[in-house]
């Protein structure tokens, strides 16, 4: 699943519209943060961010 990260205005522009796919655990669950609203993500480049879930939109 591919999901693209919007950002917001204090987002680093080469950030936006990045396309990333998330982390997962051993038991194939994405890796989150209920408390933080965040999830953990990684770009083609192979890079790992963590970011708003919120702000992550699936590509259909």
């Amino acid at each position: 699943m591919r999901y693209t990260y919007l950002g917001d205005h204090l987002t680093d522009p080469a950030l936006r519209g990045m396309q990333c796919d998330p982390v997962r655990d051993d038991r194939g669950k994405c890796v989150v943060s209920v408390q933080m609203a965040s999830a953990l993500v990684v770009n083609e480049t192979g890079q790992r961010f963590v970011v708003a879930r919120r702000r992550l939109r699936v590509n259909r």
